[in-house]
C-alpha cells in the first residue's frame, strides 16, 4: 500500500473551506491539517492541488447501470468510469435490470459483478414487487442500501399495486424504503386521455402531462401516510414539484421519518426545454415547469427540505431516444457531469442565492452518507476512506460540453452545448487501492 500526500488544497468539508493538506495510507485517510504539512509528513507521492478545491467524493445513491440484460447502452464498467470521470467514487445501482433485482441471489450476482469491473465504490438496492415479500425480510442490509418501491410504472415495470402488499411492506421491511412516487393510475387516465387527443402520435414535449404532476403529488402523499402509519424510514426519490416540497417539509415537522432527493435535470430544465432538446430531456418523472424548477432550487438554497442530490444516471442510446412522448425512452446519462453542473448552477443561476460549494458537498457527500448509514465514507475524516476528488473552478468562459466528452456506453449527454464553470481534474477512490462495496450500518 502507498501513501499519498495532497498538499495546497482548499479543503472542503463538513460547512467550511479550509486552505490544507490531507495524508492518505492506502485506503485511509491516515491525517488532516490546515496550512502547509509540516516537514515531518513524508508520503510516497505528493499531489500539488495549486490552490484546487478539494473534496470528498460524491456518492450518488440513485443510477441504473443497466447491468445485466440492458448492457447494449450501459454496463457496469463503462458507467462506473463515467463515475469516476465525474468525481463520483461511490454509487448504488438501482434494481430494475434484466432479470429485474428482486432476491438476494439477484443482488448477489450484481456485487460479483461489480468486483470484477467497476472502478467506483459499489451498492445495491434490492427491488420490491408484490410478490417478494419473504425475500425482502431475509436480506442483509449492512450489504444492501435497502428497498426500492415502484408506486408507478418505469423502466423494468416492478410496480407495486397491492395494498396488502405495501402496508406489510412499509410495517416490516428492516431498512430504508426509497420510493418513486408516481401514481399509475394517475398516468394511466392522462395517457389515454392523450392519446385520444393525438391519434397520429403524443409531442414528446407533452410528456410532463402523460405523466402529470398530480401522479407525484399523489404518490407521495401516499407513501409519506404509509411511513407515517407504520412508523418507517422513507426516502422520496427524484422530486419534481413544488407541491411534493410542501407535502415533505409539513411530515419532517410531524416527526415522520422521511428524506428527499431531487437530480440535476430538475433543478437544470424544465418544460419549455423540450422544444430545443427533445427527448433527450424526457425521463421519469418528467421535467415540469419553470415555476417548479425555482421551487427546488430555492428550496435547496433554504434546507432543511431537500436532502440529497443523486442523479438518477438512466442512460439509453440516442437511437432508443427517438421518437414520440410514449415511444423514446425515458432517461438521461447525468453521473459525469452532476458535480461540475450543480457547482456550476449554485455560481450561476439567479435563483441560487446563498448556495455554495460546502452545500453542494453536504447535498452530494455527506448527506448520502449519513442517509444511507454508509460506513466511513462521504467526510475528510482520520480513519476515513481515502475517497477524493480535485476539482478546478475554470476561468470564463468555462468549458462547453459536448457529446464526444461522454464516458459513458450510450456517448452522449443531455448538458450538450452548455458551458460549465468546473471541472474534476482528478478522483482518487480509497487512496487508489481500488473500489471496495459498501458497508451500511443496520437501520
Amino acid at each position: 500500500m502507498s501513501t499519498k500526500l495532497f498538499t495546497n488544497a482548499q479543503i472542503v468539508n463538513e460547512g467550511t473551506v479550509t486552505h490544507g493538506w490531507v495524508l492518505t495510507d492506502g485506503p485511509i485517510i491516515s491525517a488532516t491539517g490546515e496550512g502547509q504539512a509540516p516537514d515531518s509528513v513524508k508520503a510516497d507521492e505528493t499531489i500539488d492541488c495549486r490552490g484546487r478545491y478539494l473534496i470528498p467524493g460524491v456518492i450518488d445513491t440513485h443510477v441504473h447501470f443497466r447491468d445485466p440484460g440492458l448492457t447494449e447502452k450501459a454496463d457496469m464498467a463503462s458507467e462506473s468510469a463515467a463515475a469516476v470521470a465525474g468525481g463520483v467514487t461511490s454509487f448504488i445501482d438501482m434494481p430494475n435490470t434484466r432479470p429485474a433485482t428482486v432476491t438476494v441471489a439477484d443482488a448477489e450476482d450484481k456485487m460479483k459483478r461489480a468486483a470484477e469491473v467497476s472502478e467506483a465504490n459499489y451498492g445495491f438496492f434490492i427491488g420490491a414487487i408484490n410478490s417478494n415479500l419473504d425475500e425482502l425480510l431475509a436480506a442483509d442490509y449492512t450489504r444492501l442500501a435497502g428497498v426500492k418501491l415502484f408506486l408507478g410504472s418505469s423502466t423494468g415495470n416492478m410496480l407495486v399495486d397491492n395494498a396488502s402488499t405495501l402496508d406489510k411492506l412499509f410495517s416490516s421491511a428492516p431498512a430504508l424504503i426509497a420510493v418513486h412516487a408516481e401514481d399509475e393510475a394517475i398516468i394511466r387516465a392522462a395517457r389515454e386521455k392523450l392519446s385520444i387527443e393525438h391519434p397520429e402520435g403524443i409531442p414528446v414535449e407533452l410528456h410532463p402531462d402523460v405523466r402529470p404532476r398530480e401522479a407525484c403529488i399523489a404518490a407521495t402523499r401516499t407513501a409519506i401516510d404509509l411511513a407515517e402509519r407504520h412508523g418507517a424510514k422513507v426516502h422520496i426519490c427524484h422530486i419534481s414539484t413544488a407541491e411534493e416540497l410542501t407535502l415533505i417539509a409539513e411530515a419532517k415537522a410531524r416527526g415522520v421519518k422521511v428524506t428527499a432527493e431531487t437530480c440535476p435535470q430538475y433543478l437544470l430544465f424544465d418544460r419549455n426545454d423540450f422544444m430545443r432538446l427533445g427527448s433527450r430531456v424526457k425521463c421519469n418523472p418528467a421535467i415540469k415547469e419553470a415555476s417548479d424548477r425555482i421551487a427546488l432550487v430555492k428550496a435547496l438554497c433554504r434546507g432543511g427540505v431537500i436532502d440529497t442530490i443523486a442523479t438518477d444516471h438512466a442512460p439509453h442510446l440516442l437511437a432508443q431516444k427517438e421518437g414520440d412522448a410514449l415511444t423514446a425512452a425515458s432517461g438521461m446519462p447525468m453521473i459525469q457531469f452532476s458535480l461540475p453542473a450543480m457547482l456550476d448552477m449554485a455560481d450561476s443561476d439567479p435563483e441560487s442565492e446563498g448556495l455554495d460549494i460546502g452545500q453542494i458537498v453536504e447535498l452530494m457527500c455527506h448527506a448520502p452518507a449519513r442517509i444511507f448509514g454508509i460506513k466511513g465514507r462521504g467526510f475528510i475524516r482520520p480513519g476515513y476512506a481515502a475517497d477524493l476528488v480535485v476539482v478546478e473552478k475554470l476561468p470564463l468562459p468555462g468549458h462547453k460540453v459536448a457529446d464526444s466528452d461522454a464516458v459513458s456506453k450510450c456517448g452522449w449527454t443531455p448538458l450538450a452545448g452548455r458551458s460549465l464553470g468546473y471541472a474534476v481534474r482528478l478522483t482518487v477512490v480509497n487512496g487508489g487501492e481500488g473500489p471496495l462495496p459498501l458497508i451500511f450500518e443496520k437501520q
